[in-house]
Parts: structure tokens; C-alpha cells; sequence
């Protein structure tokens, strides 16, 4: 594959950091290929909140464009849906990770609820803001219900990529990598 530019970012879930789970490892396969790559330090658990959220990415908001590919983990998922809401143009990519859309069982259901401003998105708008859409769940995450990765698919128009087994894609469930992940964005990235 050749080099590609593009810019990429990598949202982290409650509780996370950049150096957690598969993050480290995704940036580096990726800056390989030529992309840069950002995983920003939103406010979490303490001053977790979507408007704390935006505002970590107001600095970046000149470098997204129809190239970009964002990708988002758990709670950051429910940002990257707000974020796309938001933005003005379309990113090349969204990829979701885990993600909780409203579907019980939620573990954190008070919490992303409350950040996320309850679970009513603006799908018609959302689907406007990306060329593709790629979303990841598993039938054994411990945090979010499988459901939320099928609806969020369904709203999204798009098939599940269902990974078995595989827990909330994070260290605990054994992802310190995520190759499957890496070959859905290698084919966004060689795509037009």
C-alpha cells in the first residue's frame, strides 16, 4: 500500500487515556502509512461532559476535512455521533468501537445518558457527515449490549462487523491490538 495522507483521531471512552488499550498500537501502525495521527485527553470521569469534550477539540477543528478518519471507543463513540452532528463538512470515515446508543443493558446508563444529552441523535444529519461508517460490537461487553451496536449499525445504514468473544475491545478483553480494526481503516485509506 502506498503512502496516504490523511488525518486521523482516536477518541477514548469514561475513564480513558491515550496510552490506553489498542490506541498506542493503532497510531503507530498508522503513522507507518503516512497518517497523522491525534488521540486527545478529554476530562474524564472528573469534568466529563460533552461541552468540556468540544472543547478539547476546538484546536483541531482546522485539520478535519473529507480526509480525516475519526475513530471512537465506548463513551467516545456517543462524542464522535455529537461531534458529526456538529461539524460542518464530512470526514472521510467514522468508526465506532463498543458503542452506546440507548439499548439496556448499559452499565454506565446514568452517566452516558447524561452526557450524552439522552440518546436521541440526529441520524438523517449524522449519515451526511461521512462517506463511510464501520461499527464494531461484540456479544460478550461486559459495559454495553450488543443491541447498541445493532442499532447503531441499523441507523447508521450500515452492516455490524460482529467480533465474538471479544468483550469491550479493551485490555481486559485482550486488545492491546485490534488488527480487525486496522483492516477496515487500511481499506478506507487505499479507497477513493
Amino acid at each position: 500500500m502506498g503512502k496516504v495522507e490523511s488525518n486521523v483521531f482516536i477518541f477514548h471512552g469514561t475513564g480513558g487515556f491515550p496510552g490506553e488499550n489498542w490506541f498506542p498500537w493503532m497510531k503507530d501502525q498508522l503513522e507507518q502509512k503516512g497518517c497523522k495521527v491525534t488521540v486527545p485527553q478529554f476530562p474524564t470521569p472528573e469534568g466529563q461532559s460533552l461541552k468540556a469534550w468540544l472543547k478539547v477539540m476546538e484546536p483541531y477543528i482546522s485539520e478535519i476535512n473529507e480526509n480525516t478518519l475519526l475513530i471512537a471507543h465506548s463513551l467516545g463513540s456517543i462524542f464522535l455521533l455529537r461531534f458529526l452532528e456538529r461539524l460542518k463538512t464530512p470526514v472521510r470515515a467514522a468508526f465506532f468501537v463498543g458503542a452506546p446508543v440507548g439499548v439496556e443493558p448499559i452499565k454506565n446508563w446514568e452517566s452516558d445518558s447524561k452526557f450524552s444529552g439522552g440518546f436521541e441523535f440526529d441520524w438523517v444529519n449524522i449519515r451526511t457527515k461521512a462517506k463511510d461508517f464501520i461499527v464494531f460490537h461484540s456479544d460478550t461487553d461486559p459495559y454495553v449490549h450488543l443491541g447498541n451496536g445493532q442499532k447503531l449499525a441499523q441507523k447508521l445504514g450500515v452492516d455490524l462487523t460482529f467480533i465474538p468473544n471479544s468483550g469491550h475491545f479493551n485490555t481486559a478483553a485482550g486488545y492491546s491490538q485490534f488488527p480487525q480494526l486496522l483492516e477496515k481503516v487500511e481499506n478506507v485509506l487505499v479507497k477513493k
